[in-house]
């Protein structure tokens, strides 16, 4: 896997989701489909683990569900299954508004604003969208809080 790096905000600024059409809805229509996904998850003590699986954006209405599953090898090598689901819908202003699998609003951005930030009871999750290479995306997660500390860094390619 080819090493995933923080973005640049300045080139993640000027050339951020150039490929990416101008209505919320066609946004999401850029990512329907089969994403390859991997992902490197970093705790602050330095432990590393690796996700590699897929992600699939599927029509549902005027929504994307979102559906990650795959593996995740542990700094050990033990390997767990891991998925998850998400909820992407056209916002306001162009924008993408995330929601949990259960409904509740998680974070919302857009190709001209793609940051987010979440705050889950003292824990706070701070996102960084990256389109400058469409259509490989990435998205770079700092999470922090007394419960949590580590980066996640997930890199998207279609399949």
């Amino acid at each position: 896997m080819k090493p995933l790096s923080k973005p640049s905000h300045k080139s993640q600024q000027a050339n951020a989701g150039t490929e990416l059409t101008k209505e919320a809805d066609s946004h999401l229509q850029a990512f329907a489909g089969q994403w390859q996904l991997q992902r490197k998850i970093i705790q602050s003590n330095g432990d590393e683990f690796v996700f590699e699986g897929e992600a699939t954006f599927s029509w549902c209405g005027s929504w994307l569900n979102y559906q990650e599953s795959g593996q995740v090898t542990a700094p050990d090598g033990r390997q767990l299954s891991a998925e998850r689901t998400y909820c992407w819908q056209p916002g306001t202003s162009q924008q993408i508004d995330v929601y949990f699998e259960d409904g509740r609003f998680f974070h919302s951005f857009s190709k001209d604003t793609p940051q987010a930030e979440h705050l889950c009871g003292n824990d706070h999750y701070k996102v960084d969208y990256v389109f400058n290479q469409w259509p490989v995306w990435e998205s770079y997660w700092r999470v922090t809080g007394p419960r949590k500390d580590y980066t996640m860094l997930s890199r998207y390619r279609p399949a």
